[in-house]
């Protein structure tokens, strides 16, 4: 292209391709959905074809064309590179912006504790989290680096395990001194189950069902308690006595060390299938804030884990 307008074009044709919607679009790129549309149309008479079938109303009022669909791949590597390329550009520098996507959970009982410590080693460098369970596109939504979930894959992405886990009950020491009989897990029988739902259906997510079926347990309900959709919720809710929770090693560090939580039954292991992974996009591992981020949270971890509470 000869103009350096068509870039413009280009992203509001992607972001608009993708949201299927102008508006969604404009909303993105902050500009007007009017200003949108104008690009696009620019774009489709340089072209001499359009870019979208148009309808009246309903999800189908923006629809890209065949064509469209096949050339949007490419065009988003190219604008993914492009954007690179302008973080390439200021190499030399640790100041200025970095994005990091955690899950809501993660960063209220994991990484907002630890945050300052980073804050005061690299004061140059202001960190944006982005708090989201949904994947989210690291060149559209401008993320440098994320910490996940999961078992470790996310199509075009480095994935980097930064901390496995093991799973077991928690609940809030006032509770266990209420109920002298919690000493074998068959005892939970007669307990409020604490169930944590924020990942309900990803495979190899710990529920209270395979922690029981781990401990060879029979006769305790696990269709009945109290479901929440937030691990910190979850983990609140046992230490204000609510009932059991089935914890994650990673999340109730810090609520086990403080006092708040306690372990039961500590001579039974089960590890997660599932760990924390740090991820980013490959081509973006030697830029400087990502660099000195990524290695701060496998510093962090380390210390995490030799300062893990002892059963």
């Amino acid at each position: 292209m000869k103009s350096i307008a068509h870039l413009n074009a280009l992203r509001a044709f992607e972001a608009s391709a993708r949201h299927q919607s102008f508006s969604a679009a404009a909303v993105e790129l902050h500009v007007t959905p009017a200003a949108v549309g104008q690009l696009v149309r620019t774009l489709e008479q340089w072209l001499g074809a359009p870019l979208f079938h148009r309808g009246a109303s309903g999800k189908a009022r923006l629809v890209p064309t065949a064509a469209a669909e096949r050339a949007l791949p490419e065009i988003q590597a190219g604008l993914g590179k492009l954007a690179l390329g302008l973080e390439r550009l200021k190499e030399g520098s640790l100041s200025g912006m970095l994005t990091v996507a955690v899950s809501p959970a993660f960063a209220a009982k994991w990484l907002l504790p630890r945050i300052e410590r980073f804050q005061l080693a690299w004061p140059d460098t202001d960190v944006r989290l982005d708090t989201n369970l949904k994947p989210v596109d690291f060149v559209a939504q401008q993320i440098d680096i994320g910490v996940r979930y999961g078992a470790g894959s996310w199509p075009g992405l480095a994935a980097e395990k930064l901390m496995d886990e093991e799973v077991y009950p928690v609940c809030s020491p006032e509770l266990l001194r209420r109920r002298k009989s919690l000493k074998r897990p068959a005892d939970l029988a007669g307990e409020t189950l604490i169930h944590d739902l924020s990942m309900d259906g990803q495979l190899g997510f710990p529920t209270w069902a395979m922690w029981l079926e781990k401990a060879g347990v029979e006769g305790v309900s696990t269709a009945r308690g109290m479901k929440i959709n937030n691990s910190a919720a979850v983990l609140q809710a046992a230490i204000d006595g609510h009932g059991v929770a089935l914890a994650r090693s990673v999340m109730t560090h810090d609520d086990l060390a403080a006092g708040r939580l306690v372990r039961l039954f500590p001579r039974m292991r089960v590890p997660s299938a599932l760990a924390y992974y740090v991820i980013y996009r490959p081509q973006a591992r030697e830029l400087p804030r990502l660099a000195a981020f990524r290695d701060w949270l496998f510093q962090e971890a380390g210390a995490c884990r030799q300062a893990a509470p002892q059963a």
